[in-house]
């Protein structure tokens, strides 16, 4: 299906009842991630008449990449017909935090903790990226106890609140001997033997390197890739999901258009 991974966010973000999921989105720069994040995130903060959510987002940019003007295109893209204040209400349900360090990441989930048991319209929780202070922290001896009490304070909030994470997560080795960031076209005659590397074996590319605080939470992981050739002049990017709960991977492919993400078997 190729709006699994959408339909996946809807039910989880909509219902605070149950422990949240932690989604890592993993990924080359420039496969898709962040413009997903986009799109993710404009469809909580819709209003419910527009087709939206309309539940509040708290952001947390350690890369210091937030483009707001980018999310706005979005929104209006995805609500032609909304006026500017429409899009200003969208906007009041979104909340951006940077951090420069674990250190601050930590002090800023811990001030969060306060702000979701109170607010219970804050529904999503997107860190873009958790991976950004990975060399720093292991130089500075690895699976440090702030990244650890960080991992634990991210279960508590998922598993007491219902909260829902988004993160995003960089590719930091290569394997050169292919390119791991590219995937054919589906269907296309030699995709056969450059298949998504999630469903078959890791690779320096896919496998997971952060704490084993932070794998042990994670209950979707969406490797990104794009294609080396484009479909009608478009880029084709594709992605493929495992999950602790689901047997199996879950594929899809979409483009980057001016107005967001468009699945490759959307109308």
């Amino acid at each position: 299906n190729c709006n699994y991974f959408q339909l996946q966010a809807q039910t989880a973000i909509t219902f605070r009842n149950n422990s949240g999921d932690v989604v890592e989105f993993h990924g080359l720069e420039g496969t898709g991630k962040t413009e997903t994040l986009y799109h993710l995130m404009s469809r909580c903060i819709m209003p419910v008449q527009s087709g939206g959510l309309e539940v509040a987002v708290v952001f947390i940019d350690t890369d210091y990449h937030f483009d707001m003007l980018r999310l706005v295109s979005v929104l209006e893209g995805r609500s032609e017909n909304e006026s500017e204040e429409r899009v200003r209400l969208c906007l009041h349900r979104l909340s951006v935090v940077h951090c420069n360090c674990s250190v601050q990441l930590l002090l800023t989930l811990h001030y969060l903790e306060n702000t979701f048991s109170s607010q219970l319209s804050l529904s999503l929780l997107v860190i873009d990226s958790i991976s950004s202070f990975y060399w720093v922290d292991r130089f500075n001896g690895g699976e440090s106890t702030v990244c650890q009490e960080a991992n634990c304070l991210l279960d508590r909030l998922r598993r007491n609140y219902g909260i829902v994470i988004f993160a995003t997560t960089h590719v930091i080795m290569r394997n050169y001997g292919s390119d791991p960031g590219v995937s054919e076209v589906p269907g296309s005659s030699s995709s056969s033997s450059r298949r998504w590397r999630s469903a078959d074996r890791a690779t320096d590319f896919d496998k997971p390197y952060l704490c084993k605080a932070w794998q042990r939470i994670v209950t979707h992981r969406m490797l990104f890739t794009k294609s080396p050739v484009s479909k009608d002049h478009k880029q084709i990017f594709s992605t493929a999901c495992t999950s602790i709960t689901i047997k199996g991977v879950k594929r899809c492919s979409f483009h980057v258009m001016e107005d967001g993400v468009k699945f490759v078997c959307d109308k």
